[in-house]
């Protein structure tokens, strides 16, 4: 009898794993499907798809962005999604963060930066050499750094990577003086013409995957963002909020 229970546990765990792995391969293949759907019609790359906060819901990474979508792939939406039972925790917010840590480590020798001699702080800023807001920033470069917060420019020219300032933007990462070459275009100066193999046209394509449409946007230590032009002190009181 003993024998008979023992062979009838293994049977049991036997179908058990089958069960389990055909149940993992058929979830494999249903989010390949509903990849190639959404790749389909929307006309943009996927680069990761898996189950969303929220039952029922699949999180899709394009690189236009964060969506959400039904389980057979019909019904797409770009959305906030909250935690209430966590004070309103933002989920979406939070998933978009590690999105932009993971890809700015990535572009650690490729970002144009003013470091801070004392340095507390470390914000990475997605800029374009035209944005007034970029040049007012940037005027304020010494400010920024006397109070420990050190700058890492990444491009992201507005109009595109078919644009005169995406060029330009290119002839700065590949100037001698990276830093000299910035500096002389925030100030409206002309920009020498330079061609080399940067990172510029990539940096600019993380920017719209995780949602940058509008400079200066401000990345800061946690993957959160600041869109838009903050003051000095300001920053400083941000950046100790979240450190």
């Amino acid at each position: 009898m003993k024998n008979w229970t023992k062979i009838g546990l293994v049977l049991i765990g036997l179908v058990s794993t089958v069960s389990l792995k055909t149940f993992a391969a058929a979830d494999t293949q249903n989010l390949d499907q509903v990849k190639a759907k959404l790749q389909a019609a929307l006309g943009m790359q996927i680069s990761s798809i898996g189950d969303a906060p929220v039952t029922g819901l699949l999180q899709v990474m394009t690189e236009k962005g964060l969506f959400y979508t039904s389980q057979d792939g019909k019904y797409l939406l770009q959305a906030r999604i909250y935690d209430i039972e966590e004070g309103m925790r933002n989920v979406t917010e939070e998933a978009l963060g590690s999105v932009r840590l993971g890809g700015l480590a990535e572009f650690k020798d490729a970002v144009i930066e003013y470091k801070a001699d004392k340095e507390k702080y470390v914000v990475n800023i997605f800029t374009d050499i035209t944005c007034g807001y970029c040049r007012k920033l940037h005027n304020e470069m010494e400010q920024y750094n006397d109070l420990g917060i050190t700058v890492r420019y990444l491009a992201f020219p507005r109009g595109g990577i078919n644009s005169s300032t995406y060029t330009d933007m290119v002839s700065i990462w590949c100037s001698d003086n990276k830093q000299e070459a910035m500096d002389n275009a925030k100030a409206g100066g002309t920009v020498a013409s330079k061609d080399c193999k940067t990172k510029v046209a990539e940096q600019y394509a993380f920017g719209q995957k995780i949602g940058v449409n509008g400079t200066p946007n401000i990345i800061m230590p946690d993957g959160s963002v600041i869109p838009g032009y903050q003051p000095p002190k300001q920053l400083e009181e941000a950046l100790k909020a979240i450190l």
